[in-house]
């Protein structure tokens, strides 16, 4: 998998801007099987998890399905600012990353952070505290996409509003509060959002057919 990983980024608090002493380096990246695997009874992984702690990597094709549908994760290591390993194919994939997105984005962001919203069962951990920051920092993100064409993923003049949550200066009250106001922004910014209503799966269909055929004669 190392070998064939045509992009590695740092995601988490490291990438949003929201790290502390004693964080973990959170990695995601995205590796291109040779395309001679195919052609086996037993095909490649779809993903694979490490070589390192705390990594995790996608077979681009599945990679690309799950941003295409707007997986939150998924888009967001597409605008990481820190990439540690990108090939001219990772080039060309990040190229083309305005073709993933989509108002589907609406449904997903906020699917996923009302969902976990409802599994935090107090706000008296430390746990609890950051999970709730960074499910407020997603609802930013989605919002930032559905108005710019692309997810907020340092999170700049939010820092210390979200650091608040986490450090549990932000009575449990105000933080429904911020919830449903982002709530109620998503709603309106996706009536005026200049993202399609679909995400371009043709010209990404175009880059994979493109990769598989660079990669007929790489080594296994």
């Amino acid at each position: 998998m190392r070998r064939h990983t045509i992009l590695s980024v740092v995601s988490g608090s490291r990438a949003y801007g929201l790290d502390v002493a004693g964080s973990d380096t959170d990695r995601r990246g995205v590796f291109a099987a040779p395309t001679a695997l195919y052609w086996r009874f037993d095909k490649p992984p779809t993903h694979a998890d490490g070589p390192r702690e705390e990594e995790f990597s996608w077979e681009v094709e599945r990679f690309c399905e799950l941003a295409l549908g707007a997986n939150p994760t998924v888009l967001e290591c597409l605008w990481s600012p820190i990439v540690e390993k990108i090939t001219p194919d990772g080039e060309e994939l990040l190229a083309i990353r305005d073709a993933f997105v989509s108002r589907h984005a609406h449904r997903t962001f906020l699917a996923y952070a009302e969902a976990q919203f409802r599994r935090l069962r107090g706000f008296t951990s430390a746990r609890d505290r950051k999970h709730a920051m960074h499910l407020l920092r997603l609802l930013l993100s989605g919002t930032h996409l559905l108005e710019h064409g692309e997810p907020l993923v340092r999170v700049g003049e939010h820092r210390d509003r979200l650091n608040a949550v986490r450090h549990g200066e932000t009575p449990w009250e105000e933080v429904l509060a911020w919830r449903a106001e982002l709530t109620a922004g998503l709603d309106r910014r996706l009536a005026g959002s200049p993202l399609p209503e679909e995400p371009d799966r043709d010209r990404v269909e175009r880059f994979l057919i493109a990769l598989r055929r660079r990669r007929v004669d790489v080594e296994l």
